[in-house]
């Protein structure tokens, strides 16, 4: 399982490698072509929503990095691969929450540029995020489930 493991850390690694330099880089670049055609009021809380996601994310990479130390040390099925589980659950619903929060903002920046795409990109992203969010819980609940299995199984023996 280790390969297999490595290969999930270095793709975990290079999913926040484009991301992390999008914040540092694209957005500030973004905002600054941005500042001419679009009010503060727009600009503002579209960069902020943007900005804090990436908090959320970077947690939720640091919590499957953990998940998958976890199945290297043959602990996955231990109380701190639920709490990893949780975490990231908790992470991605609060990311599809921003973007669910900042509806509003894509549709006034389509209608103004006359571009539905827009709303479309954080629809998916707000999707894609509470998709996640579900399948986290759904790993946890069978994690727990398996966890309690195995601690009857313990007693019986």
């Amino acid at each position: 399982m280790k390969r297999e493991t490595l290969f999930l850390k270095v793709a975990i690694t290079l999913v926040g490698i484009p991301v992390l330099a999008l914040c540092i880089f694209g957005l500030p670049w973004i905002a600054k072509a941005a500042a001419d055609h679009y009010p503060a009021y727009l600009l503002y809380p579209a960069l902020a929503g943007m900005y804090a996601s990436a908090l959320p994310f970077y947690l939720a990479l640091y919590q499957a990095v953990k998940l998958l130390s976890f199945i290297d040390q043959n602990k996955a099925f231990s109380e701190s691969s639920v709490g990893a589980l949780k975490r990231i659950k908790y992470c991605a619903a609060v990311i599809a929450l921003i973007y669910a929060a900042g509806m509003p903002l894509f549709f006034l920046v389509g209608q103004k540029d006359d571009a539905p795409g827009i709303v479309l990109i954080g629809a998916v992203i707000s999707f894609a995020s509470a998709a996640i969010a579900v399948f986290a819980a759904v790993l946890q609940k069978l994690l727990e489930n398996a966890l309690e299995i195995k601690s009857e199984n313990d007693l019986t023996i």
